[in-house]
């Protein structure tokens, strides 16, 4: 009999393609949304209310695994207090809704991935390299990561094999980050940003889902893991490669930091700020990147 999956956030970018790997690896998935959906071959859907803290238990019940992408987009809104509240609740919350299933009926999964962010480590430039044992920072992206984390060791609590995943810029075709960018850049009107210096740790989208494959085949990987490249790309080095591939190269000068933070606020640290990371503890794994080189992997991710 086939293996279950659940997912949450199964219906996004990240999501779709994690939902076709592991159809392609022989499991059957579940994904919870907020709106009822019919049922396709190998994947069932079921509803849920993170506000209402309601759900189908059954979606919960029938899992032997369970994904956790689900929460608000960090980088869709200005950081207004309430938006930020929002940020932190939809995902301590449809966290708590699901801990509550699994406490309640004494169902033991296999494995808990949640989703994470390497903006735990804080909205800061500098050359260090943090590690999976770099502490939190205590701004904004380090405490909504620690709280995000720490709902998920909930789950570890109840004696579930529990995963964090703590992702980098994800790069895929025709959705993400680089979909925001390319309308600029073929347009020859793409900049770096800020002091174009700051560091953008980065993973094409099928690496990340194998990750995520690895962290259900794989009994011994537990806690927190890095998901991006080492390779020391850094905002301009990033602009510069985009606007190669697209048959341009950069003439416009950097766009001011005083400039984004004018259009963005307190939001514009995602941009003007990033660390490095190390990929050491997933690698030693036995896992491998697939897409180690930024020049051919966003080439691939073009129209």
């Amino acid at each position: 009999m086939k293996k279950n999956v659940l997912i949450t956030g199964g219906t996004g970018f990240i999501g779709k393609h994690m939902t076709d790997l592991l159809i392609e690896n022989g499991f059957t998935v579940s994904i919870l949304s907020r709106s009822k959906k019919e049922n396709v071959a190998d994947v069932f859907y079921y509803t849920w209310d993170v506000s209402q803290q309601k759900i189908e238990e059954e979606a919960v019940l029938n899992a032997d695994y369970i994904i956790h992408l689900a929460g608000e987009n960090i980088a869709e809104k200005r950081w207004t207090p309430k938006r930020k509240a929002e940020i932190i609740d939809s995902r301590e919350q449809s966290l708590q809704l699901i801990y509550s299933v699994l406490k309640k009926k004494d169902k033991k999964l296999e494995a808990f991935i949640s989703a994470s962010a390497i903006g735990i480590y804080g909205a800061i430039n500098g050359r260090a390299i943090c590690t999976e044992k770099t502490l939190p920072a205590n701004d904004f992206l380090g405490v909504t990561c620690k709280k995000w984390e720490a709902a998920a060791d909930r789950v570890g609590n109840l004696g579930i094999r529990t995963v964090k995943i703590r992702t980098g810029l994800v790069l895929g075709k025709n959705d993400g980050f680089l979909n925001k960018l390319l309308p600029l850049f073929k347009w020859n009107l793409g900049s770096a940003l800020g002091s174009g210096e700051q560091y953008m740790p980065w993973i094409h989208v099928s690496d990340l889902c194998r990750i995520y494959l690895e962290a259900i085949i794989n009994p011994k990987m537990e806690g927190s893991y890095n998901a991006a490249i080492n390779d020391d790309t850094t905002n301009a080095i990033f602009s510069k490669t985009l606007a190669k591939l697209c048959g341009h190269s950069l003439w416009l000068p950097n766009i001011p930091a005083f400039v984004l933070k004018i259009m963005m606020g307190e939001m514009a640290k995602i941009v003007l700020t990033g660390r490095r990371v190390s990929s050491d503890k997933i690698e030693s794994t036995g896992f491998y990147f697939e897409h180690k080189n930024l020049e051919e992997t966003i080439k691939i991710c073009l129209p």
